[in-house]
């Protein structure tokens, strides 16, 4: 009998000073601005708000992440539920 290879998914997350993040384990960056992060990473999906954030390393292939700017909040929205969709589509057609 073949057993079915478990893929363990990660995901870290420092930061320094709340001004400076270093993600790992990003899938995509689905929208961004200066305000504004809404990351699609391994274990769900993350919002990062705060001012004057912008990218300083981006990596898809190797699933990095790193942002400069005042970090006010970060916000992990559970899978399955529709609050990302709303938001997302809110957004949209503000």
């Amino acid at each position: 009998m073949i057993e079915p290879i478990k893929v363990n998914k990660q995901h870290d997350l420092h930061m320094h000073s709340r001004k400076q993040l270093e993600l790992t384990g990003i899938q995509n960056v689905e929208s961004f601005d200066s305000e504004e992060f809404l990351l699609q990473t391994e274990l769900g999906h993350l919002t990062i708000r705060g001012t004057h954030l912008h990218i300083k390393n981006l990596s898809l292939e190797n699933g990095i992440l790193s942002l400069e700017g005042n970090v006010h909040s970060l916000v992990y929205l559970d899978p399955g539920t529709q609050g990302k969709n709303k938001g997302f589509l809110g957004k949209l057609f503000k």
